[in-house]
């Protein structure tokens, strides 16, 4: 943005969605339930929010994805390696829309182990194209049995509504302590 709009940011605050949930979770503005999504859970870290978003914006987000899903699931497992060692799903530079399902799913064999040995039954994606490759094709391939979800998805389904269990919110709030 710098190089092409710099005029945008004296106007904009300009943030991922990352940094904007992180800031909401806390300044408190939602509360989240952790008890929504007991069953084991890991985190995929796309390359283009990794790797990519480092070469391209000089900040990588590995541990905000991390930190938001282990304060909406209790039982969580990372895959190894990760972050900048992660490997890829197979969907990405745009495979996922070209027709090279063979090769995704080849290429994917390896994402399909790493989560097999985690025993996830919830995988986290960022990334829409990750998400499509984990849940549409190599669950399926692979036999996966998981359910995968958005990062935002994942939110907005622990979300403590106002008025709802001060009980939820307050195991929340120790968890966020923690």
């Amino acid at each position: 943005m710098n190089k092409w709009f710099p005029e945008a940011l004296k106007e904009f605050k300009i943030m991922s969605v990352f940094d904007l949930l992180l800031e909401y979770i806390n300044e408190g503005k939602i509360k989240l339930d952790n008890s929504k999504h007991p069953m084991r859970a890991t985190y995929h870290d796309p390359c283009n929010y990794g790797r990519k978003s480092e070469k391209a914006f000089g900040k990588a987000y590995y541990e905000e994805g991390r930190i938001i899903t282990k304060l909406c699931c209790p039982d969580f497992k990372d895959m190894e390696p990760n972050r900048e060692s992660n490997y890829c799903c197979g969907a990405g530079g745009g495979a996922w829309a070209m027709p090279f399902a063979p090769e995704r799913v080849f290429y994917g064999r390896i994402k399909a182990r790493q989560i097999r040995e985690t025993e996830a039954h919830l995988v986290i994606a960022p990334c829409h194209n990750c998400r499509d490759q984990l849940l549409k094709s190599l669950n399926n391939e692979y036999d996966l049995g998981i359910e995968v979800k958005y990062l935002w998805e994942l939110v907005a389904d622990s979300l403590v509504q106002p008025g709802e269990g001060a009980e939820a919110a307050e195991q929340s709030s120790e968890t966020e302590a923690q």
